[in-house]
């Protein structure tokens, strides 16, 4: 196995590679990856999430939702909601 060779005297680095053509809006490419979810009932589709928190904060989301008489899905579901709907474009 032969080790790369550094320029030398005469020796010019290769170019770098060119970029290709500038990438989608942030919005083209979530439509296209949300495209590839499975569809639910209205205009919904279901997405699995698998997160890590902290224990305090899981129990404090729990007791949110006993208390709301929510399924914790659904309470996750509605302040990820609430969370798009009120930041700024």
């Amino acid at each position: 196995m032969s080790r790369p060779r550094k320029p030398g005297p005469g020796r010019q680095k290769p170019e770098p590679l060119k970029k290709g053509p500038p990438k989608s809006l942030p919005e083209e490419l979530a439509h296209d990856a949300v495209a590839h979810e499975k569809p639910a009932s209205g205009d919904r589709v279901e997405m699995v999430f698998r997160v890590r928190l902290p224990k305090p904060a899981a129990e404090a989301l729990t007791a949110w939702a006993v208390r709301e008489e929510k399924n914790l899905v659904t309470l996750v579901a509605e302040i990820l909601g609430a969370a798009v709907r009120t930041r700024p474009p």
